[in-house]
């Protein structure tokens, strides 16, 4: 397929906000210049500090897939016809799925660097003529599988930490009662430590990842040769009798063989911390080729030994290196946990931006990287049913049963929006783009098909999460169109304000009103409150609106628009991209209006609160009506989203009737 262009998406018509002066808006349409790939000595820190947070999940999947292959909930017997299919499925799984779609071609697919299933939907326009009935569609797809991905969140801490762990069983079967709680505490601590930010660990993080898949080459090499045969398993014959001989049991084994792919959509969110080529040399250079040796050396102990098929990884070892590699497995596995929680608040924030979640408390943990956030409030929820999991499922076998559902979809979801991208802005004919998408959507349908029959077994919990994230999101952003809607209807036009305010001339006092305006027309109704109750207006008012467009970020010449209304007022709309974190202050210290900047104790900003009451009007069930009513009481104060000094504040009530 062809590389994107490198222009940015065209204009997209403003939808419903997210707060009291937040809305997705027009996009700017200049070409978009990206940096140079890296190369050379930077090239080889990204790539170090990539193996520290992009590959944590896929990488640790040793832990337990080819585990689950053979003592799960479809165990098969590791008879030499059974490894060797098994070991081609996962050959090709990766070659397939991670090296040619995500790593080849779906990190291709950049929004102005960034990566993630939000930013790929963000991408899509409805071709010139088509309607928005597609695209519709297309951003419920990409929604629902944003959604999805909290599950994993929740779920990748919980097995990693539990499959680490278990391998004290192998030392001693002495540890097994106290695997759970410890388990619990190293959460609890990865948890409370988010506070902090990972700066600290992030120094750390690539050179323990490096020597984790250093460890999981040597295991592998030392253990191949005992089975070399295990090498013939890159032929996929072997997975075609695999299928043939164990017929319906063998699909229902695809549900285990993604386990180790289930890291393959975070390569993707976290492209934009480091750029696509740091991820595909750590990948092509060192992760691949030390989980094939590694997975290919555990098939070779299986055909040798077959009883070590409990725990094939911490069977690889001899006694003295148990308690090592359990610590540096448990390192790894805290690492691949902060990787998808640091993903969480990642995609919480552009969520929040693009307008499909309340305002939350979002902190920055790092003065130099803009990308180390912290949201308190989804850190405890996650942690709470990380918690949940274990107690519940109370070993990662049975947590293997959850694992899969949630990615599966998500996968299939990318490789639907990937291909419309591809036809739309890579301008790749239907004839190339359609056999490939086909090819990649087989695989992962497949992967779901076999994933489906687990939702008895807690294959149901993503979905749940997902479920709820999902009527959070579109919940939050029709309220916002409806309640947009209320009040354009009590908006009044700016030119009968003005001559209003030409005959009647009310008293002027000194200084600047921001009247921060969710819509970007008419008279906020915030300034019709203050000059009905207290009978002044500044000597220069200015209405504000901030919009979000559907990029990662802008360039500060992109960011600011002006409209002089009529005399002492003007109408200023602020541009940020769904990476960024509006500064109003900021970026009105920068502007002259009247030859004037904005002086700061010179500026009070008014802002609406507005009291939300459901009622049987058209536009939403009225159940949903009282949910968005609730969420719009519990987000988050717009002072602090948008950076504004509380001391300069003035908050005016309205009641809207939905």
């Amino acid at each position: 397929m062809k590389t994107p262009s490198g222009e940015a998406p065209a204009s997209h018509p403003p939808s419903g906000s997210n707060s009291g002066a937040f809305e997705a808006g027009p996009l700017p349409t200049e070409k978009v210049h990206l940096p140079p790939a890296p190369e050379g000595k930077y090239l080889a820190i990204l790539t170090l500090g990539a193996l520290g947070v992009v590959f944590g999940d896929i990488g640790t999947s040793p832990l337990y897939a080819l585990r689950e292959c053979f003592v799960g909930h479809h165990p098969i017997p590791p008879t030499p016809g059974n490894v060797l299919g098994i070991l081609s499925l996962i050959f090709w799984a990766l070659v397939l799925t991670i090296s040619v779609k995500y790593l080849a071609i779906v990190l291709r697919a950049d929004n102005r660097g960034e990566g993630g299933i939000l930013a790929l939907m963000a991408l899509l326009r409805p071709p010139a003529g088509s309607g928005l009935g597609r695209h519709a569609l297309l951003v419920v797809l990409g929604l629902f599988g944003a959604a999805l991905l909290y599950g994993d969140s929740i779920i990748t801490p919980a097995i990693t930490v539990l499959s680490a762990l278990e391998g004290l069983e192998v030392v001693t079967p002495a540890f097994t009662p106290y695997i759970q709680p410890i388990a619990i505490l190293i959460l609890l601590a990865l948890f409370s430590f988010q506070k902090w930010g990972t700066a600290g660990m992030g120094a750390i993080f690539g050179p323990v990842m490096l020597l984790w898949f250093a460890v999981l080459a040597v295991l592998g090499v030392v253990h191949v040769f005992d089975a070399p045969q295990v090498l013939g398993a890159v032929n996929p014959l072997h997975a075609v009798r695999f299928f043939a001989h164990n017929g319906g049991v063998g699909f229902l084994l695809l549900g285990s063989v993604f386990l180790v792919i289930t890291g393959g959509e975070a390569l993707y969110a976290d492209m934009g911390h480091f750029g696509a080529k740091p991820i595909r040399t750590g990948w092509y250079t060192l992760v691949l080729p030390s989980l094939l040796l590694n997975y290919f050396g555990q098939g070779a102990l299986l055909l040798t030994k077959p009883e070590t098929a409990a725990n094939p990884l911490f069977e690889m070892v001899p006694k003295w290196g148990l308690v090592p590699l359990v610590i540096l497995a448990t390192a790894a596995s805290v690492i691949a946990s902060q990787a998808v929680i640091s993903g969480a608040f990642s995609l919480t924030r552009q969520a929040i931006q693009l307008g499909y979640m309340p305002r939350l408390r979002i902190d920055h943990t790092s003065e130099k990287e803009i990308g180390q956030i912290y949201l308190p409030s989804i850190n405890w929820a996650l942690a709470g049913a990380c918690i949940w999991l274990v107690l519940s499922f109370r070993s990662s076998g049975a947590l293997a049963a959850a694992y899969g559902v949630a990615v599966t979809a998500t996968m299939g979801i990318t490789t639907v929006l990937l291909y419309v991208h591809a036809r739309n802005a890579w301008k790749v004919p239907r004839a190339v783009a359609l056999p490939i998408a086909s090819l990649f959507l087989v695989i992962d349908l497949a992967f779901f098909g076999a994933n489906i029959v687990k939702i008895a077994a807690g294959g149901w919990f993503p979905l749940v999460v997902a479920g709820f994230v999902y009527l959070i999101m579109t919940t939050w952003k029709k309220g916002r169109v409806i309640l947009a809607e209320r009040l354009r209807e009590a908006t009044l036009p700016v030119d009968v304000f003005l001559q209003d305010v030409e005959k009647r001339s009310p008293t002027r006092v000194k200084g600047t009103a921001v009247f921060m305006d969710r819509i970007p027309e008419g008279i906020p109704p915030p300034l019709l409150h203050n000059l009905k109750h207290n009978k002044i207006l500044h000597e220069r008012v200015v209405f504000l609106t901030v919009v979000t467009d559907e990029v990662p970020r802008l360039k500060e010449k992109e960011r600011t628009r002006c409209e002089f209304l009529g005399p002492g007022f003007w109408r200023v709309t602020l541009h940020y991209g769904f990476m960024e974190n509006p500064d109003v202050p900021r970026a009105l210290r920068k502007l002259k209006l009247d030859g004037r900047g904005f002086e700061p104790m010179d500026t009070t900003f008014f802002l609406g609160r507005e009291t939300l009451i459901a009622s049987k009007r058209p536009g939403m069930a009225i159940w949903r009506e009282h949910v968005f009513a609730w969420m719009a009481r519990s987000e988050g104060r717009a002072t602090a989203f948008f950076n504004i000094p509380p001391g300069r504040v003035v908050e005016l009530g309205l009641q809207v009737e939905l």
